[in-house]
């Protein structure tokens, strides 16, 4: 007899605390972004409610931090609210409760949760500050392991990132070379470009020396790259600033606008009919400034 009542308090309890995170859930849909939400939010679990401390469950360390840091009070607020008492709210990582991508979470007790190795990172899309995800119904692309927030990641900054398109890689890499390839993806790294708002940043002051370096060639093959028909007409214009001083004109460095999509290679302009603008770069890098002497 006992036993059958503590099994329907059981019961009841695991009701109480699921409908107390659906009601999160609704008031956290409304104030987010789709995005946000189902990167962070939804795959989060709620594990148990004892003696005012609600527990839920992230798939990793990286989810949890997130949601500590950026939830945890407002979470708490909520659950404060819904019990009528208040309530702390402790996030932990726990994937144990999943069966598969489409399958219910199993409950269990706070007293019975334990940590699980972590599962492998699958479809990630950064973007942004906040490294919003891929949208997708599966919690498993969604999630990012380890991608942001330690030492390691400080190094990578896997939120930096450069756009190259297949056809890059696939028709101009086999038409310019491998040294041309690094010196246009070098001289890219320098700009900024968002494909998806169209703000661009790809006008920079530098030396050739630096160009060398993040491309890891010389300096002589830079030179040899800019002077590339190729390059000059389809990817970069630029020009060498030259300065004044006590021995005479010295060269200064090169001012250089660098082109961040691609065009059409020159087979596919004759093959598909479609000429490209030649005039795609700013006047003052026009012809007559655009190369430097050897």
């Amino acid at each position: 007899m006992d036993r059958s009542v503590a099994d329907k308090t059981l019961s009841v309890q695991f009701s109480r605390h699921e409908e107390a995170w659906e009601m999160v859930l609704g008031e956290l849909r409304a104030e987010m972004s789709r995005a946000l939400f189902e990167t962070w939010v939804q795959p989060l679990r709620p594990l148990g409610y004892q003696k005012g401390n609600f527990a839920i469950g992230a798939i990793n360390t990286f989810g949890r931090a997130w949601v500590e840091e950026r939830l945890n009070s407002r979470i708490a607020q909520l659950l404060t609210a819904f019990y009528g008492e208040q309530v702390s709210v402790k996030v932990l990582v726990s994937n144990s409760f999943y069966r598969g991508d489409d399958a219910a979470p199993l409950i269990a007790p706070v007293a019975q949760v334990e940590k699980p190795a972590r599962r492998p990172v699958e479809n990630i899309q950064l973007e942004g500050d906040d490294l919003e995800a891929e949208e997708s119904g599966s919690p498993r692309k969604i999630m990012l392991q380890r991608a942001y927030g330690s030492q390691r990641a400080r190094l990578i900054q896997p939120e930096r990132g450069m756009f190259i398109t297949g056809y890059l890689f696939n028709k101009w890499l086999p038409l310019l070379g491998h040294s041309a390839f690094t010196v246009i993806l070098a001289a890219r790294s320098m700009c900024y470009w968002n494909p998806m708002t169209g703000e661009l940043r790809n006008v920079v002051e530098t030396e050739m020396g630096e160009i060398a370096e993040r491309a890891a060639v010389s300096v002589r093959t830079v030179k040899d790259v800019l002077n590339n028909e190729h390059v000059r007409q389809y990817f970069r214009r630029y020009r060498v600033r030259r300065v004044m001083t006590s021995n005479g004109v010295r060269t200064a460095g090169i001012s250089m606008q660098v082109r961040m999509d691609d065009p059409l290679t020159p087979q596919d302009q004759v093959a598909a009919g479609i000429e490209e603008d030649e005039h795609w770069y700013l006047p003052e890098f026009g012809p007559s400034e655009r190369s430097e002497s050897n």
